[in-house]
């Protein structure tokens, strides 16, 4: 007869990794995505500062004419597709895990956002823009003399 050393922590980690595989598949469900049947969309960071609010969208492999960025009624639409690069009929895929096809993503301005004030730019796969905030929405500092 072998003698197996119990592990608790053994046991938690694949109740961990059940769970993660879980709420994984719950928010990969189509109910999540935006309103085109999209197979790529892209990762976007969003910072904010006193002066403004700027988005960070990773587009590897797409030139800057694939993209569109539209300002409309306070809402900003990032958009375009990350086409496919044509193999040679000689060579056949083992596996592909790179995701492409057409995008649409759309953010709606905070009140404090001048949308005459947008700018973008792209480099490296990058798409860098940039909202800036009107005035009034900026924080002021006031100097206040104690006596």
């Amino acid at each position: 007869m072998t003698l197996v050393r119990y592990n608790p922590n053994r046991l938690m980690a694949g109740v961990a990794r059940d769970f993660d595989g879980l709420i994984d598949s719950f928010f990969k469900a189509p109910v999540f995505r935006s309103n085109c049947d999209c197979d790529f969309m892209p990762r976007v960071d969003i910072v904010e500062d006193k002066d403004n609010i700027r988005l960070q969208f990773e587009l590897p492999g797409m030139e800057k004419d694939e993209i569109k960025v539209v300002v409309e009624d306070g809402v900003l639409t990032v958009s375009g597709e990350r086409k496919q690069e044509s193999e040679e009929k000689e060579n056949s895929f083992i596996r592909t895990e790179r995701v492409y096809g057409s995008f649409s993503r759309s953010f709606t301005f905070p009140e404090d956002v001048d949308s005459e004030k947008v700018s973008a730019d792209y480099k490296n796969g990058l798409l860098n823009i940039t909202l800036a905030k009107t005035e009034k929405a900026r924080p002021k500092e006031i100097t206040v003399n104690i006596k």
